[in-house]
């Protein structure tokens, strides 16, 4: 089997397996990943130009995609398009198991890898703050939690990013979700 690039949220039990492929002129990401039953996904958040699809292949995919809510059964697809809010979970009282693609790959693989490693350093629904910060600032170009909105966002991400770095919270490369220490997925 080709390298991957092996995520787990420590916290929701959500698995994500990533490698990067080239497709004539365009990179694709191959995925593959699942949450245990009545497990969640990812919160609400935009890919500004990346696109997902994915086929279940166990289980039921239960989410939202704009304002719609989807339930995508075993041997279906779902689509995620760029630009559109999304959330994904598993509502089944079964491992929910899936395979897909987004494209074309800009940072989807980097920006999961830092948000795993911040969101698996914290407890429960509590990231560290200065690590999410610099995590949704560095990436905000191309990804969007939309926890905070995008003119809170504006002016807090940048101003928590300074204190940060005076602090010293940014020194190095060990520290959760530091650019170093997230490469993204490797090419197969």
């Amino acid at each position: 089997m080709p390298p991957v690039l092996e995520l787990h949220n420590r916290h929701t039990g959500e698995t994500l397996l990533m490698r990067r492929v080239r497709s004539g002129t365009t990179t694709i990401l191959e995925l593959e990943g699942g949450v245990p039953a009545r497990g969640d996904g990812p919160p609400l958040h935009i890919h500004t130009l990346e696109r997902e699809v994915g086929t279940v292949i166990r289980g039921t995919l239960s989410g939202i995609v704009g304002t719609e809510r989807v339930t995508v059964p075993t041997g279906q697809t779902a689509v995620f398009p760029a630009g559109v809010l999304h959330r994904w979970w598993n509502e089944g009282d079964e491992p929910l198991w899936f395979k897909g693609t987004v494209e074309p790959v800009v940072d989807f693989d980097r920006y999961l890898q830092a948000m795993v490693a911040v969101v698996n350093a914290g407890p429960p629904d509590r990231p560290p703050f200065f690590y999410l910060a610099h995590v949704l600032y560095r990436h905000r170009a191309t990804q969007r939690n939309v926890a905070m909105p995008a003119p809170v966002a504006a002016v807090l991400l940048p101003l928590v990013v300074l204190i940060g770095t005076l602090l010293g919270k940014y020194r190095g490369d060990d520290w959760p979700g530091s650019p170093a220490s997230c490469t993204g997925a490797p090419e197969a």
